[in-house]
This record gives structure tokens, C-alpha cells and sequence, in this order.
């Protein structure tokens, strides 16, 4: 194991690398147990797996860089190459803006950056302009705002954030929260930027963004009405960090208007790369609830939580203890005072207004601070003033809160008890995929006939964990297929189904999350859970098919589908070979989404594809119908030339007089058809030729018709893979999604013509990979070789 010391720091930074600051402090040192044994398991592509950088690193070294850590001694690469993109030293640079680039060019320039990519314009604010003339915005940077302006005053602390005009205390808190941790806090803010020495106007901030860390350019125009920022600001009016970090998120995620509403865990998440999760609060006593933040706070965790408004009008409602339902707080700290012979144990929460504090015992206008000990006092630096800080006692706050939600930096920190305890192996695997309507988009399990068309993930599971503690179990949502109605948070545990858990030996945590929702100045997130299921041996490697999910119940599950970005769930299995399902619950959703897998155990994580194959022709062999056979002799008794064969102008004619109307083929199909037969480079077909492709097409009517259930003369493009199978061509999902896209023509549906034409062009470029003899073309297969012509 490598042991970082992480000591837990009071709510304030140190600004020793701000600046604008004139006093410094030391910044108490986080830490997290890491593994540093040999790397197991992480698909091929995954970046920070695979880099040749860390090829021979162990493991401990990509997970440094993906939380946000520098790594320890020793696990640099020896060649000293840079640190992989995506990483916390390499990020990915929004929009293609170098900061260091861009500052040195204004400085040498000597003018102050202007940002083209978030102009000083409505269209940013992302909200309706207000026809008052009186209420305009104006865009002015922080010296112009304030004369006495600063990046950072003295210390960063959570009173340093202020709420504004934008309904995104979501955000703010988790802000809050991570000014607790100091070196998480320097990874978001990154130091040695100032509003004085080397100011030119530019700034910049990392953010976590599905699985990598992403750094955004801004300037420091700020949005303004009547000479104050309209949007998040300090308490002293003369502080822009806080500003300038809502407004590098505002712009990653489009405009302030899409940082309106949301869940905390997002912003807890994006500002460490963390896993966040949710913590009923009677759940617990509140002393062992008190335990489980305090030990989360040692471990370096975000902390917030919220009281559950019952209604939406009820958001916002100041309550009469002066707490705000539907609002996030954050806890930025935990300790405890003697009263007597009592031990009373305390909370510090934040409201990221600035204002509005609890009123009740421990606030700061309470009698009991009168008959705490002095040194006490001091020991806690109380401040008794209203900026939105105030202490609860452990037993009120579970009294008056509902939900917790948790930020961790490692999947140890979920689990309840001292912080010193349990330290583990964790790999890590990760993917990005997406929902195609018609296609991957499949749906929950209610929709049977796609919801096996839904990406899947195998994941293998090879070794069984060292210990089966007593570790925390998550809820169990029995109806698990229905959506999240929001009239509970969380249910209460099922303790037959914990103690079933418990029994197995291998733990993994899986979370999902939907990407990009909150782009165009708006939230959509779409309600989404996954499902987990045991692959048995003989099926082991193939893509599993909807009789595999019809005939199967999941073994785990992320519970009911929810609209919120991301789900997760903490599960233990057995070793052996599983398949991870996450879907949409309403099937041609459209959406990205990213997925990883924490693992105790060696584990591998891949897409869930196979090479394709074809039989087409073994399978498609059928006799020549005699008044087929008839047909085509007419037909070229009459029209056919010198060479007795018919071009595609007479096949159509000839085709099309044999079946009905909603099969007719037109001009182009049928020049398919003839490309797919062996006409040794010629446009027409001899006898032969017409006679097998009428007994191929009668085929193909019958599995269309088999497939076409509700006889619409169309079939779903879910069902393309069927019935591509029932020919006998077996595709992978990224090859059918080609086909889908590319024959169903913009509708809804694929007709026959489609059905004929995907099947024509499959079984040309399967027999031309056949007849190919590179080496080359070989070795990347067949999977390859589609792709590549499909688009074509």
C-alpha cells in the first residue's frame, strides 16, 4: 500500500500560491490510501490505463492523476514523459484554448484577453433579457467593479462564496465544501493567479468531466446590474475567485442559465473526480451518523445535504427554525463540546446564500455559546456573525434533514467507520458509449423486444476480496423497473437481500452517468438505471440476445430509473464472467453517457461485441418456385439480348411482376442486387442468376413477414439484428447501428426495400473480405472491414 498522509484542515485555505493574499498559512495535507501493486485489469483503450507512459506503472499511479493527485516518488515514467491528457497535470483543453499560450500573448501584447468562445453577451447569461431598461447587464471586470479588488483576501473559506440571481446553490455548496480540502481546492483553482502580478485578464480552472480533467480558459468580465455582480459573490464585495470559477462552469457546461437547478453530487463530482452518493439521515442515530461525516471530512469526502421539500412550491420555503427546504447546505465540519457533564456533538453547515441561518440550539444567536467555556470557543473559532455559517447539534440535524450527500475520493470512504480502517485494492475501468434511437437505444426492461439492444459491458470478476466485513449495503428498490416518483429519497434496506449480499465474496462498484444534459441554457436528464447479469459459461464472449434477458433476472441493479445524471450502486458478486445493461427507461432516447467500474478484485471490462459472420449462403439455398422458374424464362425468352442476360432496367420489371406491391423494389435496389452476385464486373444477370435471386428474395420476404408483426410492410430497426441473424448474417451492434442509419432512409422504420438493400450490400463486402489476401486487411477483420465500407 502507499500511505499519503492526508490531514484534515479547518474550513480555510492557506493562499500561499494566491497572490492578491498578504498573509499565508500552512494548508493541511489530505490523504487517501492508494494501491500501488501491480495494475489489473481496464480495457485496452481506456486513456489512463493504457498510455504507454504508464504500460509498466502500477496502478496507484493512474489513480493519482485521475483524483487529482501528483504521483508518489518513483512512479514517473523513466523517460520523463508528460502525464497522460485527461490526467490532473495533462487536462484536456476546452475548446482547444492554451492558457499559458493566451497569457503569454496578452502580455507581451500588453492588452487584456477578450474570450470569443463566452462573448460578453446575453446569449451566455442563457435566460431571457429583461425588457427593463433599468436592469441591464453590463459586463465589467473585477477592477471595475471594485477598487480594492482581489483574486484571493487573506484566506479562501466558505464564506468567500455568496449566492446570487441564479437558482444553482447546488453548485455553490459543493464549492463550499471543497474549500475545506486544500489540495483538492488547488487542482479546481489552480494557484499563482492573481488580479496584480502578471494580470492580463485571463483565468483558468479544472473541472472532472467523465473520466477526465478538463481545463477552461475564461476572462474576467463579469455579468453586472447596478454596480454589484449579479451572480455568485464574497461577503466582502472585493474577493473574485468564486465568481470566476461559476463562470469557467457556466461556460463548460453552455451558459449561467444551465446551471439552474440540479443535484449537488454534480458539482462534487466535477470539482474531484469522486464518486458521490446520497445517505438517508434516519438511516443512522444521529451519533453514528455523526461518526460517518466525521470519519468521511478525515478521508478528504465533500459533505452537504438538503431538507426534502414535499412539493415544488415548497422549494425555497424558509422553515421556522430558519433552515430552507429543497436548499444545499454544506458540512464543513464536525466536532464536539462538553456542557457539563454532556458531550455534545456539533455540525458547521454553510448556506451558500450568505444568509438565512438556523435559529435554533448551537446557532449563533443561542444561550448555549453563553455557558460554553471560552477556550472552547476559541478552540472552534466561533464567529457569531450572519454569513450564512452556523453550528447544529447532531441530534436536531437529524431531526430536520433528510439527505446527506457524500463526494469520495475512493470507494473505502463509502463505508461506514473510523477512517483508518479497511485500507484495499481498487481497479478501475471505464467506457463511453451512447443510445442511438432505432438502434442501441433500447429501453428498460419493460420494452423486452430492444431492451437487449441496449449497450453492454462484460465484466469479469477473477478473484474473491481478502475480508467480508460488516460494510455498509445500499438500498433495494424491489420495483426496480419503474421510474423514481420523488415521493421518497431513499427506501429503507431489505435486510433478507443484505444478508444474501453478504455471502458473496467479490465487490464492485458500478456508476452510470448521462452526459452533457445540461447544454442549450436548459436540464434534460432522462431517467436511467442499469442491471447486472450472470453470463453463464456456454455463453460466455457472445452478445447476449433478448430469449438470454427474458429467460434471466438481473443479480444486481442500480434500482428504479431516475432523472438525474448519474446512479450507482455498491454490489457483491461472485467470481465469474457478468454483463452490465444500462439503459434509458423509454426506449430511442438519445444520449452519451460514461460508465465506470471500481472493482476490489482483478477484474477486466470490455464492450460486450463479437466478430460478425455469414452463412448467407448455406442458409438462404431454396429451390426456384416453378412459376418463378416460368417467369424469368418468359421474361428472357422476350427481352434479353445477344448475350441471353437483362440489365437492371428489365430485372426491376421482372421482380416486380412476380411479388405484390408493398414489396416492389425500385431502380437502385436492384442494381444492389446485381453488384451482390458475381457478374464478373457486368451490370446484368443471366438466367441462372435471375432464378436464384427471386428464390433469395421469396426468402427474405418470409423473415421480413416473421418480423413484421403488426403487418405495417416495415420492421423496427431493433429488430434488423434478428433478423439478420434468421439470413444468417450475424452483426455486432456498431455495424447494425451502420445499417440502420444507412438503409433506413429517415424513417421510422426499415421496409422491405431497406431489408433487401442491407442485405445485398452485407453479403457483397462479406464475400470480397473473403477473396482478400493482404495480411493486413486480415488482421484488422472483418468488424474493421464493415465499418470501414458501410459508410462508404
Amino acid at each position: 500500500m502507499v500511505d499519503v498522509k492526508l490531514e484534515r484542515s479547518k474550513p480555510s485555505l492557506a493562499p500561499s500560491h494566491y497572490q492578491d493574499s498578504s498573509s499565508a498559512g500552512a494548508p493541511g495535507p489530505l490523504c487517501i490510501p492508494f494501491w500501488s501493486g501491480p495494475r489489473r485489469g481496464g480495457a485496452p483503450w481506456i486513456r489512463w490505463v493504457c498510455t504507454l507512459l504508464f504500460k509498466c506503472q502500477p496502478l496507484s499511479v493512474c489513480i493519482f492523476h485521475q483524483l487529482g493527485f501528483p504521483p508518489p516518488a518513483g512512479n514517473m515514467a523513466s523517460d520523463g514523459a508528460a502525464a497522460p491528457l485527461g490526467s490532473i497535470d495533462n487536462p484536456v483543453k476546452f475548446q482547444n484554448q492554451d492558457f499559458d499560450a493566451l497569457l503569454q500573448e496578452c502580455l507581451k501584447d500588453k492588452k487584456l484577453f477578450v474570450d470569443p468562445t463566452f462573448p460578453a453577451e446575453q446569449k451566455s447569461i442563457g435566460m431571457p433579457k429583461d425588457p427593463n431598461p433599468a436592469k441591464e447587464i453590463k459586463w465589467k471586470r473585477p477592477k471595475e467593479i471594485s477598487a480594492d479588488a482581489l483574486f484571493v483576501e487573506d484566506t479562501i473559506g466558505t464564506t468567500d462564496i455568496c449566492q446570487g440571481q441564479l437558482g444553482n446553490c447546488w453548485l455553490l455548496a459543493a464549492l463550499s465544501a471543497l474549500t475545506v480540502h486544500s489540495k483538492l481546492f488547488a487542482k479546481v483553482v489552480p494557484p499563482n493567479q492573481s488580479l496584480s502580478d502578471s494580470y492580463a485578464g485571463i483565468f483558468h480552472f479544472k473541472f472532472w468531466q467523465y473520466g477526465e480533467w478538463v481545463e477552461v480558459v475564461v476572462d474576467d468580465r463579469l455579468p453586472v446590474r447596478d454596480g454589484r455582480l449579479l451572480f455568485s459573490y464574497s461577503r466582502t464585495r472585493n474577493e473574485f475567485w468564486s465568481a470566476l470559477v461559476e463562470k469557467a462552469y457556466a461556460k463548460l457546461v453552455g451558459s449561467y442559465g444551465s446551471l439552474k437547478g440540479g443535484n449537488i453530487s454534480e458539482g462534487m463530482e466535477d470539482f474531484t473526480g469522486g464518486i458521490a452518493y446520497s445517505l438517508p439521515v434516519t438511516s443512522r442515530t444521529p451519533p453514528v451518523l455523526w461518526r460517518i461525516l466525521t470519519a468521511a471530512l478525515s478521508r478528504g469526502s465533500l459533505l452537504s445535504c438538503f431538507i426534502q421539500a414535499s412539493s415544488y412550491s415548497e422549494v425555497g420555503k424558509v422553515t421556522a427554525d430558519g433552515l430552507v427546504k429543497g436548499h444545499a447546505y454544506a458540512i464543513t465540519d464536525t466536532d464536539k463540546v462538553a456542557r457539563g457533564s454532556e458531550e455534545v456533538l456539533l455540525l458547521k453547515l454553510r448556506n451558500p446564500w450568505g444568509f438565512v441561518e438556523f435559529c435554533g440550539s448551537w446557532s449563533d444567536k443561542c444561550k448555549e455559546w453563553e455557558d460554553t467555556e471560552q477556550s472552547e470557543k476559541q478552540r472552534l473559532e466561533l464567529k457569531l456573525e450572519e454569513d450564512g455559517e452556523f453550528w447544529i447539534s447532531a441530534r436536531d440535524f437529524s431531526t430536520m434533514f433528510n439527505v446527506v450527500e457524500l463526494c469520495s475520493m475512493s470507494p473505502d470512504s463509502l463505508e461506514d467507520g473510523d477512517a483508518s480502517t479497511g485500507q484495499s485494492a481498487w481497479t478501475i475501468s471505464e467506457h463511453k458509449g451512447s443510445w442511438l434511437p432505432g438502434s442501441s437505444a433500447g429501453g428498460s426492461r419493460k420494452y423486452n423486444k430492444s431492451f437487449w439492444k441496449n449497450p453492454q459491458f462484460e465484466l469479469v470478476l477473477r478473484e474473491q476480496d481478502q475480508e467480508d466485513d460488516d460494510e455498509e449495503e445500499e438500498e433495494d428498490d424491489n420495483d426496480e423497473d419503474e421510474v423514481d416518483k420523488g415521493d421518497e429519497v431513499l427506501k429503507e434496506k431489505n435486510k433478507t437481500e443484505t444478508q444474501k449480499q453478504k455471502a458473496k465474496h467479490c465487490t464492485v462498484l458500478v456508476e452510470l452517468l448521462q452526459k452533457n444534459r445540461r447544454q442549450n441554457d436548459k436540464i434534460n436528464f432522462l431517467h436511467i438505471a442499469f442491471h447486472v447479469y450472470k453470463v453463464p459459461p456456454e455463453m460466455q464472449g457472445a452478445c447476449l440476445d433478448r430469449s438470454f434477458f427474458m429467460k434471466n433476472r438481473p443479480v444486481g441493479r442500480s434500482g428504479s430509473y431516475k432523472a438525474q445524471r448519474g446512479v450507482w450502486r455498491k454490489l457483491r458478486l461472485d467470481p465469474g464472467h457478468y454483463v452490465i445493461v444500462g439503459s434509458t427507461y423509454r426506449p430511442n432516447q438519445p444520449a452519451e453517457f460514461f460508465i465506470r467500474i471500481f472493482s476490489k478484485t482483478r477484474n477486466t471490462l470490455g464492450v460486450q461485441d463479437f466478430t460478425c459472420s455469414s452463412d448467407y449462403l448455406p442458409v438462404m439455398a431454396a429451390p426456384v418456385l416453378p412459376e418463378d422458374q416460368t417467369k424469368v424464362e418468359k421474361t428472357f425468352d422476350e427481352k434479353a439480348g445477344p448475350d441471353d442476360r437483362l440489365n437492371a432496367q428489365e430485372i426491376m420489371k421482372l421482380i416486380n411482376s412476380v411479388f405484390d406491391k408493398s414489396c416492389h423494389l425500385p431502380m437502385e435496389t436492384c442494381r444492389q442486387i446485381i453488384f451482390g452476385e458475381d457478374t464478373e464486373g457486368r451490370s446484368t444477370l443471366s438466367r441462372e442468376q435471375a432464378e436464384t435471386v427471386l428464390a433469395d428474395l421469396r426468402a427474405l420476404q418470409s423473415i421480413f413477414v416473421q418480423f413484421d408483426e403488426d403487418s405495417s410492410g416495415s420492421i423496427s430497426p431493433f429488430e434488423l439484428s434478428l433478423a439478420l441473424e434468421a439470413v444468417g448474417m450475424k452483426c455486432d451492434s456498431k455495424v447494425v447501428q451502420l445499417l440502420s442509419e444507412r438503409f433506413v432512409s429517415g424513417e421510422p422504420h426499415l421496409s422491405f426495400r431497406g431489408f433487401v438493400s442491407c442485405v445485398s450490400r452485407l453479403r457483397k463486402l462479406f464475400a470480397l473480405f473473403e477473396s482478400e489476401t493482404s495480411p493486413e486487411v486480415k488482421d484488422r477483420g472483418i468488424n474493421s472491414w464493415l465499418l470501414q465500407f458501410l459508410v462508404l
